[in-house]
């Protein structure tokens, strides 16, 4: 993939979660949509201020369960059934009773695998670089102490001038310009 130029968006670091939460919360009232929170640690209010409500991991665990859920029963037919058919004790080749507890356990296992590995895919992980890293700041306190609020370019309600007057209203650190 070429290398895209020009400015990717605007950051903002803040001291404390609640001023990120009050800029974040002003910021979507202002009517920006492609923004960002990034902090050290979770923070629920933030997510609410963004508006993030729905996740598909679920969807995808559901979908893994169901698929180790039909693999161990078709496993255990096939094998029971066609492949190695054995009369133990007079029972019938197709003793679904007994495919319960190891259909069990390999719905839990594709569940897992899949709701591990589906989240990694949907938040678009590995993730080797991205803009923001290129900010200095951003580089220093991102993983320690500081909370920043990014708003992208590609926002319709962007403008260089006047989104940077908008961030430089709250009680930011500071607000650096970030390029792709």
């Amino acid at each position: 993939m070429p290398p895209r130029e020009g400015i990717y968006g605007l950051l903002a670091e803040f001291n404390t979660p609640g001023e990120l939460v009050e800029a974040t919360e002003a910021a979507y009232a202002a009517g920006y949509r492609r923004m960002e929170c990034y902090t050290p640690y979770p923070v629920e209010e933030a997510a609410t201020a963004l508006h993030f409500h729905r996740t598909r991991v679920p969807l995808v665990c559901l979908v893994g369960g169901l698929m180790g859920l039909i693999t161990a029963f078709g496993m255990e037919t096939w094998i029971n059934v066609w492949a190695y058919p054995l009369n133990i004790g007079g029972r019938p080749l197709f003793s679904w009773p007994a495919f319960i507890i190891p259909a069990y356990e390999w719905t839990i296992l594709f569940s897992g695998l899949a709701a591990a590995f589906g989240m990694m895919a949907l938040n678009g992980l590995p993730q080797l670089y991205h803009p923001v890293f290129n900010a200095a700041n951003f580089r220093s306190g991102a993983t320690t102490d500081k909370f920043f609020l990014c708003l992208e370019a590609a926002d319709p309600q962007f403008s260089p001038a006047g989104t940077r007057a908008f961030l430089e209203q709250f009680p930011a650190v500071s607000v650096v310009e970030v390029d792709h």
